[in-house]
């Protein structure tokens, strides 16, 4: 995963820029960060987590939608601890501190990943 980086979508929009008025499709994005510098050595997946700076606030940036290249497929890493009986599966990305990049999803993910 030297060449990639995972991101959560937490909006797309676009802009028109009125020098040549021309419109960019863009999308925020939450960055996570490599937890290693290797993948996991029992699953074979990387794993990832919620990116931050260093006052605890979200790392986000905006991007142009020709830069996203594939879906990721995300596990949580789970933990010894209970998960909330009302946990809803949208609150995932909010609730876990890291992911597992699961490269065995699809093919496609095989290769990008591996």
């Amino acid at each position: 995963m030297e060449f990639s980086d995972i991101a959560r979508v937490k909006c797309f929009f676009s802009f028109i820029f009125t020098g040549n008025w021309v419109t960019y499709p863009c999308a925020l994005v939450h960055l996570f960060d490599k937890v290693d510098d290797c993948p996991n050595e029992d699953t074979g997946m990387w794993i990832v987590r919620p990116s931050v700076h260093n006052d605890g606030t979200p790392n986000l940036a905006v991007i142009h939608i020709n830069t996203v290249y594939h879906a990721a497929h995300l596990i949580p890493v789970y933990s010894p601890d209970f998960i909330p009986s009302d946990m809803k599966y949208f609150h995932s990305y909010d609730i876990f501190r890291s992911f597992y990049v699961n490269k065995y999803a699809d093919h496609h993910a095989f290769e990008i990943a591996s």
